[in-house]
């Protein structure tokens, strides 16, 4: 990954969402009092100190209930935690150390991440409040209070943050390759292309559709320039995505797609250009990105003079 990813984990109604917007100076995250408004990933990039990295806001974990919508939660934030480089623990000043927070703050130590321990709503300024103490009883470390509210020590919340970040890695420094992101339905040759460009065997080929499970980064260079191809798993439609490693998946797509300058987007030529292909290139477009359509298995169709003209006007 070009940026380290800090994700926000807790149970419902700490505020997550509301320190999520509170850095991003706006309400990308929805806030209300409700617990479990906020049911997926969402992330976006920001800077602190010269140093970039994308923040993930997740939905609540309340660990013993078995309700469908929470499980799925649960589910997405545990994903956030796999792919994390960093995560914050928030919890609530004012209701204390609750059984949730226990059984979260075991789940956080299995992760072996470094985890930051927040304490949200210190709406006091001034000293710390005593019931800052009772947190150190969960074994994380110690417990860093803020009030998003009132924006008090968010600075020092961040400053913890960038010096727990990962060192630097060489493609976070290089910025002078073109990130390219070859996107795409699963099973339309995704990674066929990606070794056909690097001549080698570099990403795993099969027919069977999702074998690419992770966004896979490789150099290539030519009298053109210098080129970082990020190969990734098929985005799926959502009525199939039903394991976690599936989801988990679209999540490093979408931000294969951010960390990129222009988009390879493959499209199965027998198939055409279907509603899922047009939200991908959605997802695309609406980050900025440059496209590229490349029509893949043009050599399992039959054609004529006018089939090259007909697919670029359904395009």
């Amino acid at each position: 990954m070009s940026k380290p990813i800090v994700a926000i984990i807790g149970r419902p109604n700490v505020g997550k969402s509301s320190f999520f917007n509170y850095i991003f100076c706006e309400r990308i995250s929805i806030v209300e009092d409700t617990p479990g408004v906020t049911r997926d990933r969402i992330y976006a990039d920001t800077t602190w100190r010269d140093r970039s990295f994308t923040l993930i806001d997740t939905g609540g974990i309340e660990p013993e209930k078995d309700d469908i919508i929470l499980s799925q939660m649960r589910e997405q934030a545990n994903m956030a935690i796999e792919i994390a480089d960093v995560i914050l623990f928030m919890t609530d000043m004012r209701q204390g150390v609750t059984a949730d927070d226990r059984e979260i703050a075991n789940m956080l130590r299995r992760s072996k991440k470094p985890i930051i321990l927040v304490c949200n709503k210190a709406d006091q300024f001034g000293e710390l409040p005593p019931e800052i103490y009772e947190f150190y009883n969960l074994g994380i470390g110690e417990p860093h209070a803020i009030s998003t509210a009132n924006a008090i020590r968010i600075g020092d919340l961040l400053d913890e943050i960038y010096a727990q970040l990962p060192p630097k890695s060489e493609d976070e420094e290089n910025d002078d390759k073109i990130k390219v992101a070859i996107i795409g339905k699963p099973n339309v040759g995704k990674s066929s292309l990606l070794n056909q460009i690097l001549g080698e065997e570099r990403s795993i080929v099969s027919n069977i559709a999702g074998t690419t499970r992770d966004a896979i980064d490789s150099e290539f260079e030519n009298d053109f320039g210098k080129y970082l191809l990020i190969d990734t798993a098929g985005i799926r439609k959502k009525s199939k995505v039903n394991e976690s490693i599936e989801k988990f998946s679209i999540m490093r797509t979408l931000l294969a797609i951010d960390r990129s300058d222009v988009c390879l987007m493959l499209i199965d030529a027998k198939e055409g250009v279907t509603d899922q292909d047009a939200k991908i290139l959605g997802e695309a477009h609406e980050r900025g990105k440059g496209i590229i359509i490349v029509v893949n298995k043009w050599d399992e169709i039959e054609k004529d003079d006018k089939t090259m003209k007909d697919r670029k006007s359904v395009v």
